[in-house]
């Protein structure tokens, strides 16, 4: 009996030594279940050991901020006294050149932050056309709005990087909120053929918007564009006509072949009803720019919030500009790139182009329903 007992004593003390031993185990086997199941992201994290910095919470936490905040009251009207403007018009930028510079300043600044709110979706609506007609400005002054959300730098999935798959085009958009849209703008995208079959493959019920301008003043655009980038290009009127003695219209010039509205449009009705489609006039959207962004916000099912009250005529640059929030140190006006003075074209080269859209444009007028009165 005594060493009866003593075994079981002696088997007892073995079996308490190992208790420690069975926990130890359970909590190792219990952390790395909780890992492998993600838990141990909402562990505590080094300054340095944070994600790279999500640029789409800077525009959430403005967002969230503008909603909790009262209606901003707008300074009053710009003077009209082109002397009195022309220093502050020095000073203004554009509005997407504002973002980025608050990016790079929070990333100089090593804040840790992500983005948990809204999700990535494909675009509802996109401007797709036309170069130098006005889709920058009206993208800044869609962007007003709460209930938008935009790709700030043009895309070119549906033309340039197609191959690059759906999924990565997604991820390039904005998070959206429930009730919010998602947009881009990439003004070629009218004009390339395969354009339109590969945007409806995404979606099919795509709303799409084109700002459109009298073909004759937005080739000469075009052409100062290029121009202010490449100093040594021929003349407009070398560039514009084959042969200077017969005065055809070369239609191989990709300035004067976007301006055939018509046959781009024709491509784009064989994959969209024109139900889907809204004409933006690019110059309405310089003379009454709350009246276009009215049937703007229409079209795309919002309530009109951008109205005739977030607007000035900046008198030195020659277009609209958003006046200046409580709390913003300028005003939002596109950049220096934009307004820029056109040269001189001979007026016999001017008419020519015009005798030459006149049909297209009267055929475009027919299909589109509107007169746009370029003639």
């Amino acid at each position: 009996m005594g060493c009866s007992g003593c075994r079981v004593r002696f088997n007892f003390g073995k079996v308490l030594s190992k208790v420690p031993v069975f926990f130890t185990m359970v909590l190792i086997f219990t952390y790395f279940f909780y890992c492998l199941t993600g838990f141990c992201d909402s562990a505590p994290r080094t300054l340095y050991s944070q994600r790279p910095l999500d640029y789409d919470i800077l525009d959430d936490r403005r967002r969230i901020l503008d909603d909790l905040r009262p209606s901003p009251r707008f300074l009053p009207d710009a003077p009209s006294q082109r002397n009195s403007t022309a220093s502050a018009d020095a000073e203004q930028v554009d509005a997407a050149e504002q973002l980025d510079s608050a990016k790079e300043g929070a990333q100089s600044n090593g804040i840790p932050v992500s983005n948990t709110f809204g999700s990535k979706r494909f675009p509802q609506a996109i401007i797709i056309g036309v170069k130098k007609g006005g889709t920058r400005a009206l993208l800044e002054f869609l962007r007003i709005h709460p209930d938008v959300r935009a790709v700030g730098a043009e895309p070119h999935f549906f033309d340039r990087f197609y191959d690059k798959g759906l999924e990565w085009y997604r991820n390039l958009m904005p998070r959206t909120l429930d009730g919010q849209i998602t947009m881009e703008k990439t003004p070629s995208y009218f004009v390339t053929k395969e354009a339109p079959g590969r945007v409806c493959t995404m979606n099919c019920q795509a709303k799409l918007i084109v700002v459109v301008r009298d073909p004759v003043t937005r080739a000469v655009s075009d052409y100062t564009q290029t121009l202010s980038k490449n100093p040594g290009l021929p003349s407009f009127q070398s560039l514009a006509l084959k042969n200077a003695s017969t005065g055809l219209i070369d239609t191989t010039w990709s300035a004067v072949r976007i301006g055939l509205y018509a046959k781009h449009l024709e491509n784009w009705l064989q994959h969209f009803p024109l139900s889907h489609f809204l004409f933006v006039s690019g110059e309405r959207l310089v003379s009454d720019p709350a009246g276009e962004m009215g049937r703007v916000q229409d079209f795309l099912g919002l309530k009109r919030v951008v109205s005739d009250k977030h607007f000035y005529f900046n008198q030195t640059k020659g277009f609209p500009c958003l006046k200046k929030p409580e709390g913003s140190s300028r005003p939002r006006c596109l950049g220096k790139s934009k307004g820029r003075p056109h040269p001189q074209i001979p007026t016999e080269v001017l008419q020519r182009l015009r005798d030459f859209y006149r049909p297209f444009n009267h055929r475009f007028y027919q299909m589109s329903g509107q007169d746009f009165g370029w003639d």
